[in-house]
């Protein structure tokens, strides 16, 4: 089979296993996330925002920068499809500005990467897959009301303060795709930032 028809017959497959009604606009980043996780749980865990998807849309037509974790999930999303819409990916984790700041505060880069996020674009698109503090942080900032960050994707996976700092993201006003619960990963934000530029490519 030509790849295009494996990944076409996967999603026929999973739409055909769903047993969730998901509103339509929702549909393509779910199974976009089921596809990449074959975890079918996400069809009740994913949250989204009033009004996100076409928000997230605009966004990215507009050329909105996107601002990943990790440089895994950065590595996942289409690049030519970011580049088609003017949108820079971009990765601070590994910056050495950021490291040695990180050290001598003592606190994890990732939070160091969005407080530069913020000063640099605080109406970026901030895609979060594996940093629970990093969604703390976005949280901190908006209500300083130094960061407005135009979509929070925080998928972030683990034990440690995960869902807490997912919930702070759900009492906001920030645009979200939010996965309640300990899953998540690096993967799953990148498919979920995929699914909106398909959606964009499906367009034209």
């Amino acid at each position: 089979m030509k790849p295009m028809d494996i990944e076409k017959q996967s999603f026929a497959i999973i739409e055909k296993e769903l047993t969730t009604d998901i509103p339509p606009e929702y549909k393509p980043v779910v199974k976009r996330v089921i596809h990449t996780t074959a975890d079918f749980s996400y069809e009740t865990s994913m949250m989204f925002s009033d009004g996100v998807i076409e928000k997230a849309l605009m966004a990215i037509r507009e050329g909105t920068e996107i601002v990943t974790d990790t440089n895994m999930a950065k590595s996942g999303i289409n690049h030519k499809m970011a580049e088609k819409f003017g949108c820079s990916l971009n990765c601070y984790m590994a910056d050495e500005g950021v490291a040695k700041e990180a050290a001598s505060r003592e606190i994890t880069r990732a939070v160091v990467s969005v407080e530069k996020a913020a000063k640099d674009n605080p109406g970026c698109i901030m895609v979060v897959g594996n940093a629970p503090t990093a969604l703390m942080r976005i949280r901190e900032l908006y209500d300083e009301g130094t960061f407005a960050p135009r979509l929070v994707i925080g998928v972030p996976v683990g034990f440690v303060n995960v869902e807490a700092a997912k919930d702070l993201i759900l009492k906001t006003d920030v645009p979200y795709i939010i996965n309640r619960g300990r899953k998540g990963g690096s993967n799953v934000a990148a498919a979920i930032c995929n699914a909106l530029l398909y959606e964009l490519r499906d367009e034209n």
